[in-house]
């Protein structure tokens, strides 16, 4: 059985840090309503406020959506180490056997390449 809290622990926890429902509000910039919402509905903190409730209140985001934070994030395969391969074959981020491309809009109209 694990430790960790589960969200709806976690965002309780995160409102206790606070002070409050309203509190939390002010951090996440909207009205103790939707915190009310989400502590009463929908038991987790909507994604674009995780982020802010952390460094507010230290409660971790790992607690607060283990859902798009998860503890242990999966080994990327070897084929995207992030190395570009390519990186050599191409000119100016344009792929070599690709056509040049306008650069502005006169030359586009006058049909010039750049």
């Amino acid at each position: 059985m694990s430790s960790a809290p589960t969200p709806y622990e976690a965002l309780s926890e995160a409102v206790e840090i606070a002070g409050s429902q309203s509190a939390l509000a002010r951090i996440c910039g909207v009205g103790q309503p939707a915190v009310w919402k989400w502590v009463q509905s929908s038991k987790r903190i909507p994604a674009e406020y995780v982020l802010r409730v952390e460094a507010a209140t230290g409660v971790s985001r790992h607690h607060l959506r283990p859902d798009i934070y998860p503890v242990e994030m999966p080994e990327a395969s070897s084929r995207w180490s992030g190395v570009d391969h390519c990186a050599g074959s191409r000119r100016n981020g344009i792929d070599g056997r690709a056509a040049p491309v306008a650069v502005n809009r006169r030359q586009i109209l006058n049909g010039a390449r750049a």
